[in-house]
């Protein structure tokens, strides 16, 4: 915008200072033309009077000396009367051009080797016409004339750099709230919200930078009130978990027994780190550093472990593959198990008792892929399911499980896709871009770009296609 404005004055003032100083050019030109002719007519008519009473040689040559102009002046007198043809000083112009002037009886100039003459008729008194030639040279039809173009050409200039400057500020004046209003808004999109915009410059970018902050001011009251109701609702839950673990104690001595107290005083943990997250949380605003997220292989070994003594009790075979071995990924180990719990949940909860499933970590060089496989039913609308992933539950599903799950993976710049597993139901694979490991095409045109595991997946399908 302030090139543009700077352009745009350029131009407009290149062209005023043209349309005014160009015709004022000419007009100087002409002033000095007709300012150098007067003062030839002065000379001219100077010698006329004498003209009218004598032609006497040696009284002319004192005339035409007395009026200073004895060198670029002349005067023709034709011959009549018993009286010889007369000519005084030097002759510059044409016969032809003197003839004529005396037969017309009108000043007349024209153009000779060095600039010009003007020949002024002279009536005689014997009724002759004579003709009187003053040489008007270039110099004096110019002169000033370069001076008064140089005088204009420095104005035109001044002119134009004054604009360009005024418009500049100007330019300055406009974008500098521009460029903090974008600022305000990138430093708000990467999470900082106390991100605010100053209220100055003109009055439209004014209105909008108190646009910007009011809308800042809602989100952080909107994101408080997110947070305060995600505190009170996991709050409300303490008192059912009470008695859950008031009941528990009921249950006698026992590996079912043990495994339930285990899992209410898990659950008891888990709703006391949501009401803290929920009333302590702060927006992210860098990226995980080196040391940050977990061992991917460790935590499935973990989760697998709990879930396996249920997997016993419904009598279902399950297998890990790839957890042998560490595989670090830039997430934190509460969110990873979190997804594991939420997808091992709906395989409990929505396959019959005895099916079988499987979690297969593969540490790849561009992505770690987590799969959770199961022998059911399948998934006969993934699209569906992703949606309510997002947010749209039916009966019996809040709908937060698979969007626990799409939020770990894009948090790192990866997705979750939701297919067909070589055990013939339902696959859900995790695709995590690895910290460190981000490659540089990720990022096109200020969005995120997925890369998608591609050869990762397809060696995967064939070494478990058997």
């Amino acid at each position: 915008m302030r090139w543009a404005l700077v352009k745009v004055s350029l131009a407009v003032t290149t062209m005023v200072v043209l349309a005014f100083a160009v015709p004022l050019g000419l007009v100087i030109r002409e002033m000095a033309r007709d300012r150098a002719f007067s003062g030839a007519e002065r000379e001219a008519a100077a010698v006329a009077p004498a003209l009218s009473i004598t032609t006497d040689r040696d009284q002319l040559e004192r005339v035409v000396a007395s009026a200073g102009s004895d060198a670029g002046m002349a005067v023709h007198i034709p011959a009549g009367d018993g009286q010889e043809a007369l000519e005084l000083g030097r002759q510059r112009a044409a016969d032809e051009d003197i003839a004529t002037v005396r037969k017309l009886g009108r000043a007349s100039t024209t153009g000779v080797a060095g600039g010009s003459t003007l020949l002024q008729p002279v009536a005689l008194s014997t009724g002759e016409i004579a003709v009187v030639e003053v040489y008007v040279p270039e110099a004096e039809v110019t002169n000033g004339v370069g001076t008064a173009w140089a005088v204009l050409a420095g104005v035109g200039v001044a002119l134009v750099l004054g604009s360009v400057a005024v418009a500049d500020r100007l330019g300055v004046r406009m974008v500098r709230p521009a460029k903090r209003l974008v600022e305000g808004a990138r430093e708000l999109g990467e999470g900082r919200l106390g991100a605010r915009v100053p209220e100055e410059g003109p009055t439209e970018l004014r209105l909008a930078a108190v646009a910007f902050n009011s809308m800042a001011d809602q989100v952080v009251q909107l994101l408080a009130n997110e947070r305060e109701l995600a505190a009170d609702l996991s709050h409300r839950l303490r008192t059912p978990l009470t008695v859950l673990r008031l009941n528990t104690a009921s249950l006698g001595e026992g590996p079912a027994a043990e495994q339930t107290r285990t899992a209410v005083e898990q659950l008891e943990r888990e709703v006391d780190t949501i009401i803290r997250t929920a009333r302590e949380a702060k927006p992210q605003t860098a990226a995980a550093g080196p040391g940050a997220g977990c061992d991917a292989a460790e935590v499935v070994r973990e989760r697998m472990k709990f879930w396996s003594a249920l997997a016993e009790d419904e009598g279902r075979t399950w297998r890990v593959a790839g957890a042998d071995r560490p595989v670090r990924i830039p997430v934190a180990r509460a969110d990873l198990a979190a997804a594991l719990d939420a997808l091992l949940g709906n395989v409990f909860r929505h396959t019959p008792e005895g099916t079988a499933f499987a979690v297969d970590v593969h540490n790849g060089e561009d992505a770690v892929i987590v799969l959770v496989s199961d022998a059911g039913p399948g998934i006969p609308d993934p699209e569906a399911a992703m949606a309510r992933g997002r947010g749209s539950g039916s009966d019996g599903s809040t709908g937060l499980g698979l969007d626990i799950v799409r939020r770990l993976a894009e948090s790192t710049g990866g997705d979750v896709r939701i297919g067909s597993s070589v055990l013939g139901g339902a696959e859900v694979r995790i695709w995590i871009q690895p910290a460190g490991r981000v490659p540089a095409s990720r990022a096109r045109r200020g969005q995120v770009r997925r890369r998608r595991p591609g050869r990762l997946v397809a060696a995967y399908n064939r070494s478990h296609s058997d």
